[in-house]
């Protein structure tokens, strides 16, 4: 079996170390990528994590907001954070493993946090959104012409897109929603197709299967509405498509004590 890597916007790490912890003992992925840490690099709970043997930690984050994480049982032979879109807002970070380091050995990782864009999709009524756009096609940008997915490699995050019909549960109604407007799915279709990458979670379950990894705090009862969104993605290069063996919504997180808003994502490899 090859390595089980996982993904999980946890919004905020100080305050849900302990789902971290529990999900990592429950699930064992080998190496986990974080989202909305939201908190400084020095402040990040290292401690917690490397008790259960992810000694090994790379970091970008910021105060109170965003910022990204990759815990992993294996060392980095390198780490690199980039900025995107001229902001340095900690929304980027990547680690490479060297060929000693096991079942992750020469596999390149890039965790992303994409902006969510406020609530208005119009980039010039709306800053945030304009920036999400610039993001986007920066992302895009650096797929073509950097071309990472040349290499053994996998891209995952909080994309804050949901680019498919079946991605959100009720296409008709949230054609005009930031996530899941058609400029949004358009440029990050593009991005995938430009940086020849292949979308692993959609890969082994096609449309039209509904897939969901986010629902809102808004909702009442967020089980029995299941309005929900796929906002989390995991894509690799092309040469590791035939190696894909399992890909994993972990929808019960959403359910556990003061939850993120965003549950795991996990994908195995052979």
């Amino acid at each position: 079996m090859g390595p089980k890597i996982a993904t999980w916007n946890i919004n905020s790490v100080r305050l849900r170390a302990g789902l971290v912890q529990r999900f990592l003992t429950e699930t064992k992925p080998d190496i986990l990528c974080l989202q909305e840490t939201k908190c400084q690099d020095s402040e990040f709970p290292s401690a917690d994590f490397r008790k259960l043997g992810y000694k090994h930690i790379a970091v970008n984050g910021q105060k109170g907001y965003h910022g990204v994480a990759i815990l992993s049982r294996w060392p980095f032979a390198e780490t690199q954070s980039r900025i995107f879109a001229e902001k340095p807002d900690s929304r980027h970070i990547s680690v490479r493993f060297a060929d000693d380091a096991g079942k992750a050995a020469g596999l390149n990782i890039h965790n992303f946090y994409v902006p969510a864009g406020g609530d208005v999709p119009d980039p010039d009524a709306n800053e945030k959104f304009a920036h999400k756009l610039a993001f986007l096609d920066a992302m895009r940008d650096w797929g073509e012409t950097e071309n990472p997915a040349s290499k053994k490699a996998i891209l995952v995050g909080d994309l804050n897109v949901a680019p498919l019909e079946h991605d959100v549960w009720s296409h008709k109604q949230m054609i005009d929603v930031v996530s899941h407007t058609p400029i949004e799915c358009n440029k990050l279709n593009a991005a995938i197709a430009d940086g020849q990458w292949v979308d692993a979670v959609r890969h082994l379950k096609p449309e039209p299967e509904k897939l969901y990894t986010w629902w809102s705090y808004r909702a009442a009862d967020w089980a029995a509405s299941n309005r929900g969104r796929r906002l989390d993605h995991m894509w690799v290069s092309q040469d590791l498509a035939g190696s894909l063996k399992a890909a994993d919504i972990h929808r019960d997180s959403r359910g556990w004590e003061r939850p993120s808003d965003h549950v795991p994502v996990s994908l195995t490899l052979t």
